[in-house]
This record gives C-alpha cells, structure tokens and sequence, in this order.
C-alpha cells in the first residue's frame, strides 16, 4: 500500500529536528482511511489519476481529529505507487511521480460555501498545497498542504466522509474516485439525486462533454463499471427528466455482500460431531 511518512520540522537554535507524526507499515493496511470534509467532497476540482493518488494517500496519513499545520511533510515513493496500484513495471511510477510533481502545485480547488461563520463568502479558491520536491535519485515526492485546503482535511468532528484507501486504489478513471465520494457521502441512505449540470461543473467537464451522451459513455458508465469492479460498493443508476430533458442522475448503491469467514471449532465442539 502507498505509504506517506510524515514529518514536522521545528528550527530552534539553528538546529532542524525531524520527526515520524506517524508510521503505517505494510502490515497494517487497514489504518489507511481517508477523511475530507464534505465541502471538499462536493468541490470543484480536476485532477490527473497520479495527482489523485498522491494526495489521498498523504490525507490517508493524517489524524482527522488532530490539527494539520503547514509545517508537516509528506513523502510518497514510486516503489509505494508499485505496491498500491498494482503497475506492472517501476519506470511507470516514475513516469507518474514525475508528472505529479510538476503540475500538482498549480492545481487548485474551488469550495463552495466553505465558511458557514461568514455567509458572506460565496466561495474559496485554494491551491492543494503550499510547496513540493521532487527527488529523482530516490524516486519519491516531498509536499506541503496548503494553509487554505488545512481546514478540509483536518481537525474534523462533523460533516465529514471518510473510507478506506484500498477501495479506490486500483481505479483507472480520474471520475471514479469523485463519484465514489460522493456516493459513499451518502452511504447512510443508499440513494442520491445529483443534478447534471451540478456535477459537470464540480468535474470541469462542462465543455469538454456538452452532449449527455458523451457525459454517460465516458464519465459515469466507466466510473460505475469501477466502483462495481473493485471497491466495496455495488451502483446502478437511472435518470430523471423535467419535460424532455434529462436532468438529475438517480444512484442507488450500498455495500457489498461480505464473505462469511469460516468458525474454527474448539475442541468440544469437535468431540461432539
């Protein structure tokens, strides 16, 4: 699984002291869980897979419930985007960390809403992060979240989505991680309405797919083939129209159905067959 180690760098006395926030090791996959406030999850956004990738597994690293400062590092390896995404070869994961480093600082994210102290403010541009290093010889990034995107992604205690990094990890689709979310924002009812136009404009695909068609065959289908195929939800979805056009998607979707992990008999049991 993708790993990022995080570090907080305290100067004192001309002195740089690092140190692990926190450590998640191979054995333990199933501490990786990612939490955004639901500002972020309904925000709009457009990011590359690999961009996608290093940011949910550094926001895997965080403690939700603790304060984030600019301050604390992340790392993301390529050997760790071999052991999460499954790539057949390491120069792929170069390739990808590569892209990442290059264009995920211009990246933003526009939050709607996003202070409900202050009505006022309609919207929040925010880039993801503040700065990042890309390190060739050891193949890895170093980034810092910015101060602006800090808020969403830490010190959460409601209105909240969080989920486990395994179920996404192996999407192809840079749309399937964002209807994932926001499905799962709604786990509790195992339906949502979502107007059209509505998430056109959080994917920033009004202009690349204008026709509905075009939306269905190369944004929501294939994102639901994947959300089928390897997360743990099931999805299906229908369409509403008002007069003759369509415009609200229906989803209805739920968890899938676990195996029964086999009971080991104790010994009287055993004595009694």
């Amino acid at each position: 699984y993708f790993i990022c180690r995080c570090f907080f760098l305290k100067y004192e006395y001309s002195q740089t002291i690092s140190f692990s926030c926190r450590h998640t090791t191979l054995e333990n996959p199933t501490y990786l869980t990612v939490v955004k406030s639901n500002k972020v999850i309904e925000a709009s956004y457009l990011l590359s897979l690999s961009e996608q990738r290093v940011l949910l597994a550094c926001i895997a690293q965080i403690d939700s419930m603790s304060s984030l400062t600019e301050e604390y590092q992340f790392e993301v390896s390529a050997a760790e985007i071999v052991d999460l995404v499954g790539l057949d070869n390491f120069s792929n994961a170069y390739r990808d960390l590569k892209k990442a480093a290059e264009k995920l600082y211009d990246r933003s994210v526009t939050i709607d809403d996003p202070d409900p102290e202050n009505p006022k403010i309609t919207q929040r541009k925010t880039r993801w992060i503040s700065s990042i290093d890309y390190i060739p010889r050891e193949g890895k990034l170093v980034l810092n979240f910015a101060s602006g995107i800090i808020p969403y992604i830490s010190k959460l205690s409601k209105e909240f989505t969080k989920y486990k990094l395994k179920h996404v990890t192996r999407f192809e689709s840079i749309y399937s991680i964002r209807l994932y979310e926001l499905l799962v924002q709604w786990s509790s009812s195992g339906e949502r309405e979502i107007e059209v136009e509505w998430l056109k404009k959080q994917f920033q695909v009004s202009d690349k797919y204008s026709r509905l068609g075009d939306l269905k065959r190369r944004v929501i289908e294939p994102a639901i083939a994947e959300i089928n195929e390897h997360s743990n939800l099931w999805v299906k979805y229908g369409q509403r129209k008002s007069g003759r056009i369509v415009t609200h998607f229906q989803f209805q979707f739920g968890v899938k159905d676990q195996p029964k992990q086999r009971k080991l008999l104790t010994d009287e049991e055993i004595n009694r067959l």
